[in-house]
């Protein structure tokens, strides 16, 4: 079964407007135990993200608090180039991280993994293809498909990756799986065949890692050289 960001996302999303100022936004944060706030328009499209980081740099890079002429750390001005206009900032539209980065529900949960962790965020917007938000999906949604139960992951890789899809004999192969870690072991025909049922199992929701101990009757990885 391919899990999608539809399956693992949290569909009541919290948001801001444009508008909303600094202290309701920690409000927001605070009260809701999130990290990070959408900001959308009246029609629910994604305007950017407001995060925790965000507003901390009000206080990193508050020169008032220490002597004249105080420069933050240069790794913080580094990291975050925009950030002394974001610690002026008071509401939403000053503080925002924009674009946002999105995905649609339709994308696979891996697909949200890569985006992650291309652009370094820890959670995505999820929109429509209207660009409307629809719900929120974080690295901790993404981690929860390592705790699917151990017999779910063995009958998905009986059941559809050597019976529905190889289209070959699997009568030979044997499936364990013990803490998300799936052992194939017995035999297949060919030995491409094997090295077919093993990536495919990689790619199973939940799958930790995979132990091919499987074996062969016909090597065609062979070739005559002429």
């Amino acid at each position: 079964m391919r899990m999608t960001v539809a399956d693992v996302m949290t569909e009541k999303v919290v948001t801001v407007t444009a508008a909303t100022p600094f202290k309701e936004i920690a409000e927001t944060l605070i009260s809701g135990g999130i990290s990070a706030v959408p900001v959308t328009d009246d029609d629910r499209h994604v305007l950017g993200v407001v995060s925790e980081a965000d507003l901390l740099r009000k206080e990193e890079f508050r020169e008032q608090f220490y002597r004249e002429g105080y420069q933050p750390p240069l790794r913080a001005r580094m990291r975050h180039p925009k950030g002394r206009q974001k610690a002026a900032g008071d509401t939403a539209a000053e503080l925002m991280t924009s674009p946002a980065v999105c995905v649609s529900p339709e994308a696979s949960a891996v697909e949200a993994a890569r985006l992650m962790d291309t652009h370094d965020v820890k959670r995505l917007a999820v929109v429509d293809y209207n660009g409307r938000l629809v719900g929120i999906v974080s690295r901790r949604d993404l981690v929860k498909l390592f705790l699917r139960a151990d017999e779910d992951i063995a009958v998905e890789v009986r059941e559809d990756i050597l019976v529905r899809n190889l289209w070959v004999d699997t009568s030979g192969v044997e499936v364990e799986v013990h803490q998300g870690v799936v052992t194939l072991s017995g035999w297949m025909e060919r030995r491409s065949e094997a090295g077919i049922a093993a990536r495919m199992t990689h790619r199973v929701n939940g799958v930790v890692d995979v132990v091919d101990k499987l074996a062969w009757k016909q090597d065609d990885s062979l070739r005559e050289t002429r």
